[in-house]
């Protein structure tokens, strides 16, 4: 029923069809509500925390994925090479726990959520999840001292948290319809003030900066060897998706020259948790890196294909001028990141 839900919904959303226009009763309703929330914030009745470092933002103000993780990544990436040290935070999304933790390379999806073990796989800095923000933030600085940025994966209507730079990432959806959620696909009213407007679609619906996708080169196998995309041409591949618009990674496949015997599409943060496919011997089973550990424990075999995202140099000039001043002092004089060891272990 899920997957149908989630079919069925984008469809009404990117029109104010008649589905959605009875529906827009309880989309004021739920206006009224954040309308409510911010004023509270506003007033400090409900108190937002600041952080000792310099934080930025990374949401989007559309239902499901816009790109955000891939551009948390790229983020985490160019901060490091200009000397900063930054760390992450964020919910956890999909986790099946609740507390504050840190993401261990052996952390498990289930347990910190698949876009956060992401993070720390992909980019080696540290990351936290929690509820709460603030306490991941906390938490990451106490254990990691050295750090001066903090980015944080999803959070732009998280308002207990203060934020130096707030970025929203669109996709080729925009922003649909133009009516909040459940007539429509939007968190919160556009427009709203933020720093920055990223798109990472192939077409940019309104003014802002934009960011290159394209599938990296090669596919992963578990035990971290890899295979090119070219070598695969030719061969019969099931392509499975579980985020939150696995479209785009089908369509992203076979604009690298794949073709697809079969394309599955799951639910975002899909556990995968007993699920099986049927393969024939010739099947080539492919699936993103943000599922590939999830994946491997039933289907092993199976390939991950990073998705490679590139920022345009604007975008990052543009971010760079909005750092805080004591920031832009490290960046004129960089120096490379050393992550420190987990305590009890000493580096050789």
């Amino acid at each position: 029923m899920r997957p149908r839900i989630e079919n069925f919904l984008p469809l009404i959303w990117m029109h104010r069809g008649p589905l959605a226009w009875l529906l827009l009763p309880l989309s004021c309703c739920y206006r009224a509500l954040l309308a409510l929330r911010r004023t509270l914030y506003r007033a400090g009745v409900l108190r937002t925390h600041s952080a000792p470092v310099a934080v930025i933002v990374v949401g989007n103000v559309i239902a499901g994925g816009a790109g955000k993780t891939p551009v948390v990544m790229a983020l985490v990436q160019h901060l490091l090479s200009r000397g900063l040290r930054p760390g992450v935070i964020s919910r956890g999304h999909g986790r099946t726990t609740d507390d504050c933790r840190e993401v261990q390379p052996h952390s498990l999806a289930d347990e910190v959520g698949d876009e956060a073990q992401l993070i720390q796989r992909r980019c080696r800095v540290p990351v936290f999840v929690a509820r709460q923000r603030i306490q991941a933030a906390q938490a990451l600085l106490r254990r990691y001292p050295q750090t001066d940025v903090l980015l944080c994966d999803d959070g732009l209507q998280h308002l207990a948290l203060a934020r130096d730079i707030d970025i929203c990432v669109f996709d080729d959806r925009g922003i649909g319809n133009g009516w909040v959620l459940p007539a429509g696909p939007l968190r919160e009213p556009w427009p709203r003030p933020v720093d920055l407007v990223l798109h990472t679609g192939a077409k940019a619906a309104f003014a802002g900066f934009t960011a290159r996708r394209e599938l990296a080169p090669q596919a992963l196998r578990q035990d971290g060897s890899s295979v090119t995309l070219s070598s695969l041409r030719g061969q019969s591949l099931v392509a499975v998706a579980g985020i939150a618009n696995p479209q785009n990674f089908f369509t992203l496949l076979r604009a690298s020259g794949l073709q697809l015997a079969r394309s599955i599409a799951l639910p975002d943060h899909f556990s995968f948790d007993g699920w099986r496919v049927s393969l024939q011997p010739e099947d080539t089973l492919l699936c993103t890196e943000k599922d590939a550990t999830k994946l491997w424990r039933s289907h092993p075999q199976a390939l991950a294909v990073p998705l490679a995202l590139e920022l345009e140099p604007a975008f990052l000039s543009a971010l760079e001028s909005r750092l805080p001043a004591s920031l832009k002092a490290k960046l004129s004089s960089p120096e490379p990141f050393t992550r420190e060891p987990p305590h009890g272990q000493q580096t050789s």
